[in-house]
């Protein structure tokens, strides 16, 4: 029999139809704590009052009119991002992958209308997700996501992450730009080592080049700053931001200097639904929320509080946990025992989590988490690790 939907995931055999802060109820009434947030999404959790009166108020009034037209909320939402980052223009799409196109392209046309246009490579690395566009797949560079989609999309070129020496042989003449999440999510919550952010952007200003960051996990406080780049000392000249800007309504944005998107004219791209009334109600709704005194400063509060508890847990799990990685509140652990096992435990427990590279489980709670509900995903996944250990020993036995 054919599956309705299409095959690409392979889903947990739960739903869902409720959610309020942190937690989620399954059709069959179990309550679960979200430590995925719909993988970095759900930065407020789920119905949060303020997003829900957002979305209910502009629904009433108006829905989608296309970027035929001016679109106010669009606008305002873009001057804010401008007075709290480095960027001077924005433009608005429905995903992170198209906001990572767009920063491809906002690169390789800087280039060309800077007189270089043989200038169309981006240094990427190794452990890097960037989307699923068959752009974005080649600037990612996983072979599982390339097999069977036919020729590589040129003009990326992967390096070691970290490596610095390797970034420095690998720029040429046709090198446009360096792209780099300040920490890699999908690849295993992976912290660049120090200063090299740092080093990146030094070299892209002794060489011409552009420095892109993708913040489409990292950004929004999910790090504890609004945006992770701040962490770094050093700005970008184009980023890409999604997931949590939309508080779990589809959203895409590429912020980017007036510099680099001075070849961005009229007809150059373009989005059908990107920047919609619905949307931008919602992220200015965000921003009202993460961009409010103290909001920030929990984030970190509760970051030290998890990263504590995560200590005290490895240690007394040691069998299957062997590292505590990440800032502020995208965590990571890697384990022992394969990594899927450990996300299968943890659900068996009523908690949520989500895989990714190197062997670690994310953790990545809503930012508005509290210690109590840290408290409580700590003894859940030290009830998952007991099980883990006695199925273990039994298999040794």
């Amino acid at each position: 029999m054919i599956a309705p939907v299409l095959p690409t995931y392979a889903r947990a055999d739960v739903s869902f139809e409720r959610g309020e802060g942190a937690w989620l109820t399954s059709t069959d009434g179990k309550k679960y704590l979200d430590f995925g947030s719909g993988v970095a999404v759900n930065a407020l959790g789920h119905a949060h009052p303020a997003l829900v009166k957002a979305i209910s108020e502009q629904a009433q009034k108006l829905w989608h009119v296309s970027n035929l037209y001016k679109i106010p909320e669009g606008e305002r939402l873009a001057k804010r991002l401008i007075d709290n980052t480095f960027a001077d223009t924005a433009f608005f799409q429905n995903s992170g992958a198209e906001a990572m196109e767009c920063s491809i392209k906002m690169a390789r046309k800087y280039q060309s209308v800077s007189g270089k246009p043989e200038r169309n490579q981006i240094i990427t690395f190794d452990g890097a997700f960037h989307g699923r566009t068959l752009a974005t797949i080649a600037a990612t560079g996983n072979e599982k996501y390339l097999e069977g989609f036919g020729p590589r999309m040129p003009g990326f070129v992967q390096v070691k992450f970290g490596d610095l020496e390797a970034v420095k042989k690998t720029i040429t003449h046709e090198t446009a730009a360096i792209l780099i999440e300040p920490i890699q999510g999908e690849g295993g919550i992976r912290v660049p080592p120090p200063g090299f952010l740092k080093a990146l952007r030094e070299l892209c200003d002794q060489h011409g080049l552009l420095l892109i960051f993708d913040e489409v996990q990292t950004g929004v406080g999910r790090t504890g700053k609004l945006f992770a780049y701040e962490w770094s000392g050093v700005t970008p000249d184009i980023m890409a931001v999604a997931k949590g800007i939309g508080g779990g309504f589809p959203l895409g944005i590429c912020l980017a200097t007036a510099e680099a998107g001075k070849g961005m004219t009229p007809g150059t791209h373009g989005s059908t639904f990107g920047g919609n009334p619905l949307a931008m109600a919602v992220a200015n709704a965000v921003l009202d929320q993460v961009l409010a005194p103290g909001f920030l400063d929990h984030v970190r509060q509760m970051s030290l509080f998890a990263k504590q508890r995560l200590a005290e847990l490895k240690d007394t799990h040691k069998g299957i946990i062997a590292e505590v990685r990440g800032e502020g509140l995208l965590l990571g652990l890697k384990t022992v025992v394969p990594n899927g096992e450990f996300v299968n435990a943890a659900m068996g427990e009523g908690l949520l989590t989500v895989a990714a590279g190197e062997n670690v489980v994310r953790l990545l709670p809503p930012l508005i988490v509290t210690e109590t509900e840290i408290n409580e995903a700590i003894s859940k996944m030290s009830a998952a690790c007991r099980k883990l250990e006695a199925a273990t020993t039994k298999g040794a036995a």
